[in-house]
Formats: structure tokens, C-alpha cells, sequence
């Protein structure tokens, strides 16, 4: 058995979130609805009359989808392999998406997603410039 990948694993929990954050944002423009709604209504104007807050979550989560799958204009640049990066976006991700209501699980996955982050930063792991590859070893069979 092989050791876990925690970028590639957190890479496709971000897919997933994005990919959700993505379907609640069209979901908003026709029920659109505040998460916190409950609690005040000081926050409904984000939603309606003007969609604001489902066209940034619409934004954010297409970026994320072309910054995680990659693009083939993103694979390889310094922001794509940039687990830093991804540390300091990723909770205004989570952040623009909990405001949603229909966003909530995406947000969830997103707090996931940079726990598993943060655990392949904190023990060393890197992405590498083409996606989806592993790093490769020396050939003394010493670390990389």
C-alpha cells in the first residue's frame, strides 16, 4: 500500500465543493435566501433584488473548479501549486458560500477540504506542476 496523497484527496473535496457551490448559486437566482434570514434581515439585500451574492459564489466556484481540476492555462503556474495559496482562499470561499443558504454543505466541505490541506502542508507534501502526477523520487532512493 502506498501513502495518502492529502493534496490530491483535498484537491477533490474542493472539486466536489465547488462543484456544489456552483449548482446552490444557480439554484439561489430563482429561491433566493439568506442563511442567517433567522436571525436578521439586514442581510437580504445581497440576494434580492440584486443577485449579488449568488454571482460572487457563481465566480468563486467556477475559479475553483479551473483552479483545482486545473485549466490548462493554471496547471503548472505558481498559484496552482501554491498549498499557501489555497490556505489564504479558501475560507472566503467557505465564507461567501455559508452566507447561502442553499451553500452550506459546499461550505462544510470547503472547512474539510482545508483541514486536509493544512495536514499535507504541515508534513511537507507539494503539488506538482502537472496535475494529478506524484513527485518523483531520487534515484539513490533517498527523499526527494
Amino acid at each position: 500500500m502506498g501513502r495518502l496523497i492529502k493534496n490530491h484527496w483535498a484537491r477533490l473535496i474542493t472539486l466536489t465543493a465547488a462543484s456544489y457551490q456552483v449548482a446552490a448559486a444557480i439554484e439561489a437566482f430563482f429561491w433566493p435566501k439568506i442563511f442567517f434570514d433567522f436571525l436578521t434581515k439586514t442581510l437580504d439585500p445581497a440576494v434580492k433584488p440584486a443577485p449579488i451574492l449568488q454571482i460572487i459564489n457563481l465566480i468563486m466556484g467556477i475559479a475553483v473548479l479551473a483552479w483545482d481540476y486545473p485549466l490548462s492555462f493554471v496547471a503548472g503556474s505558481s498559484i496552482h501549486r501554491s498549498l499557501e495559496a489555497r490556505l489564504a482562499a479558501f475560507p472566503l470561499m467557505a465564507l461567501a458560500s455559508v452566507l447561502l443558504y442553499q451553500g452550506t454543505n459546499a461550505a462544510i466541505y470547503y472547512l474539510t477540504a482545508m483541514v486536509v490541506y493544512f495536514w499535507a502542508y504541515s508534513e511537507g507534501e507539494i503539488i506538482c506542476a502537472k496535475p494529478w502526477t506524484l513527485p518523483q523520487r531520487n534515484k539513490s532512493g533517498g527523499k526527494a
